[in-house]
């Protein structure tokens, strides 16, 4: 690799740069920001003419990086989370004013409970005020804090690591969703009806609760009698509500789902391990007003919510 001319190299070109690595495609890069895809492989080209290397190499299924592109990278993203850092600090954040979209991971059953009642304060508090909802794998939400992808994650982590700020909402417990006219009538759950039940099961990585939930049914001697597997939790209730199928949820947003009284809620026979909600952020952003706002808006409007 050839010396680098600095006066070659813009921001804008870095923040390609980060865009490709992270989604390792020419034109989903482009999406996320905002550009065409020839601006992309244009800005790719002077990126390769920069650093005198391919950076990124096409195979069957993505734009693959090159060793030289991996050393680069940790670099690049550092010195990009200083500067927002330092930029940050210098910014008084004032929400009936300002404009900002504020990037928050949650999954699609937090998403059930907070959008709402977030985006209906917002219009009214932070009228400009735009949030970016991504679903991310629980496992990659501490380093996507620490990088600045996202600004908050909301929901139940069980592992947020030691440099992450945590602000509990509540805590709530499972319960069996069916169908108000389920053929199963009594008022309480046994061991052996949960055996006997047929289940939806919402099978993703993010949040925490569902390996937790699962140990516990392990050592319980229960085994979930899966009918149907599916990625999202949107779905689940809608099953439920033509099928004989059951469905185990927190009971906040089985709550909120059931408001027309079309199931029935049960509680599970067996002790379960709590599902502490909370918003995470990190410690290097402690400064960042903006953070600091939404972070308090969301412990207002959800900290005492049933």
């Amino acid at each position: 690799m050839k010396p680098v001319n600095m006066t070659t190299v813009d921001l804008n070109l870095l923040r390609t740069f980060l865009a490709i690595w992270e989604v390792r495609s020419l034109t989903v890069a482009a999406d996320r920001l905002h550009v065409s895809q020839p601006a992309v492989s244009h800005a790719l080209r002077r990126l390769r003419e920069v650093f005198d290397d391919p950076l990124f190499v096409r195979n069957a299924l993505s734009m693959e990086p090159t060793p030289a592109a991996t050393r680069l990278h940790s670099p690049i993203q550092e010195a990009f989370t200083i500067i927002r850092g330092a930029l940050v600090k210098h910014v008084r954040f004032e929400p009936a004013s300002a404009s900002r979209t504020f990037r928050v991971a949650m999954s699609d059953m937090a998403q059930l409970h907070v959008l709402p009642a977030l985006m209906h304060v917002l219009a009214s508090r932070a009228p400009h005020v735009g949030v970016q909802v991504q679903q991310l794998p629980v496992d990659l939400i501490t380093t996507a804090l620490r990088k600045g992808d996202i600004d908050l994650a909301l929901g139940y982590l069980a592992e947020p690591g030691h440099e992450c700020r945590f602000d509990r909402l509540r805590e709530d417990e499972f319960v069996c969703m069916l169908r108000a006219e389920h053929p199963f009538r009594e008022s309480s759950l046994t061991i052996d009806d949960v055996n006997r039940l047929r289940f939806v099961h919402s099978c993703t990585n993010t949040t925490g609760h569902h390996s937790a939930m699962e140990a516990a049914f392990r050592q319980a001697g229960v085994q979930l009698n899966i009918a149907l597997q599916v990625p999202q939790f949107t779905i689940a209730p809608q099953i439920v509500a033509t099928t004989d199928l059951a469905f185990i949820l927190p009971h906040a947003i089985a709550a909120q789902v059931n408001r027309n009284d079309t199931y029935r809620l049960l509680r599970l026979p067996l002790a379960l391990p709590p599902i502490t909600v909370g918003v995470y952020s990190h410690d290097r952003f402690s400064e960042d007003d903006g953070i600091d706002w939404l972070r308090a808006l969301l412990i207002e409007l959800f900290s005492s919510r049933t």
